[in-house]
């Protein structure tokens, strides 16, 4: 087969995930330093009321103790509602009622775009003084608002119109997440990172039972997801907005119709979702008999190449000769597994690292930097993981904690050190 190695292919589908996630951030810091600049007067008036921070209000005459304590308080609650709503969630769809989850998702995209979306594209028109009636603007909204809704659920659509609706879908949600207060926004970022951990990893967490509900229906989950390619051959399912932050590679696993095996709810969580249509990890040689790569837990080895013998023999169920099956020809086989799956991003990874960057953003630009480059190299530390555990690992963890270590010790040391030497002449 022409082209080159499996994991040259892999490398090509994480730079197609990297890429959107590197631009949502890009245009959600460019969005911040724009419209919510923090130097403005009323950068203390954009401050929202959201489910992350219903206990308790910032402001700036409080302690840093009260402070504290209140973030950590939004937290706690914020956590607690996110998981009774995933709980919600996969009783609906326990009790398969998907045509519920459809068209609520569906609806909560269409408010996402129609109510956030205007009020940003309204502080943009007010921000920048663009010259703009009320009919025309609505009529773009109106159009924006339907084709953006329509674009994320289609399946007979541009691949690129969809990953391009998917990310403004996101920046949407990360902008309005950086109006929280600071200290919340810190505490609640930390703390989604720890429940994305114990509800994947533990073994009665919600998304965890999620995906084995969904491997054992052999049908996708019901999150919003980032296809690096186009999902062909398969009808998707209803999707919904809870936190599937989870990454995978697409090497796929080792499937058979016949058995249902439940093996695969042990697989990496997006390997999940990338089951296309029939596509089996089986090398067919014809008649009835196939031989098939796999580990002995079923599950091929996702960001690694497989090493098979250069003759593997099998016989047919017939009593027919042996068949052999070469080393090229394995490879070939795996490769055709490689480009028949990509890489799936679940939409909250593309929210809360923005968040992320967007809060960076609103103390100075080495932060951000700082930032950009921890999430990115949690993400690739994450895929390097899953090629060593093979495994379901969330996404979040990872990026988000090296993402706020990077952020205090850039604020708290690197920039007083760069800044002392630059006013003193010592670096420039």
């Amino acid at each position: 087969m022409e082209g080159g190695s499996i994991l040259e292919t892999i490398g090509h589908e994480i730079i197609g995930v990297m890429s959107p996630v590197s631009i949502c951030m890009l245009l959600v810091v460019l969005l911040v330093y724009s419209v919510y600049n923090p130097s403005s007067a009323a950068a203390s008036a954009t401050t929202i009321r959201t489910a992350a921070n219903l206990v308790y209000l910032e402001s700036p005459s409080d302690s840093t103790a009260q402070k504290l304590e209140g973030a950590v308080l939004n937290a706690v609650v914020f956590v607690v509602f996110l998981t009774l709503v995933t709980f919600l969630l996969l009783l609906l769809y326990y009790y398969r009622f998907n045509n519920f989850l459809l068209y609520y998702t569906r609806f909560s995209v269409f408010t996402i775009f129609s109510t956030m979306g205007s009020s940003i594209l309204i502080s943009i028109v007010q921000r920048f003084n663009i010259p703009i009636d009320a009919v025309t603007f609505y009529i773009l909204l109106l159009n924006f608002t339907v084709l953006g809704t329509i674009s994320v659920f289609s399946n007979g659509i541009p691949i690129i119109v969809k990953q391009s609706n998917m990310v403004v879908l996101g920046i949407i949600v990360a902008a309005w997440f950086t109006r929280l207060p600071e200290w919340t926004t810190w505490v609640v970022l930390v703390a989604l990172a720890l429940y994305d951990l114990a509800a994947v990893l533990a073994p009665g967490g919600p998304l965890k039972l999620l995906v084995e509900l969904a491997s054992t229906r052999d049908e996708e989950l019901p999150a919003l997801i980032y296809e690096s390619r186009p999902n062909i051959g398969r009808n998707s399912a209803a999707r919904d907005s809870s936190l599937g932050l989870f990454v995978a590679a697409g090497l796929g696993m080792s499937t058979d119709n016949n058995n249902n095996n439940n093996n695969n709810s042990g697989s990496v969580e997006l390997q999940e979702m990338l089951r296309n249509g029939d596509s089996n990890n089986e090398a067919r040689g014809g008649g009835d008999s196939v031989i098939s790569v796999e580990e002995d837990g079923g599950e091929t080895s996702p960001l690694m190449q497989r090493r098979v013998n250069d003759t593997t023999e099998y016989n047919n169920n017939s009593g027919n000769n042996g068949r052999v099956l070469q080393g090229d020809q394995t490879e070939e086989v795996e490769m055709e597994e490689v480009n028949s799956r990509g890489i799936k991003l679940g939409m909250g990874d593309f929210i809360f690292y923005s968040v992320l960057v967007g809060r960076a953003a609103m103390y100075d630009l080495m932060t951000v930097y700082a930032c950009y480059l921890a999430i990115i190299s949690g993400l690739g530390c994450t895929l390097i993981l899953l090629a060593v555990c093979r495994h379901a690992l969330p996404a979040l963890p990872i990026s988000i904690t090296l993402g706020v270590i990077f952020y205090f010790l850039t604020r708290l040391l690197m920039e007083p050190f760069v800044v002392g030497c630059s006013t003193n002449l010592m670096m420039f």
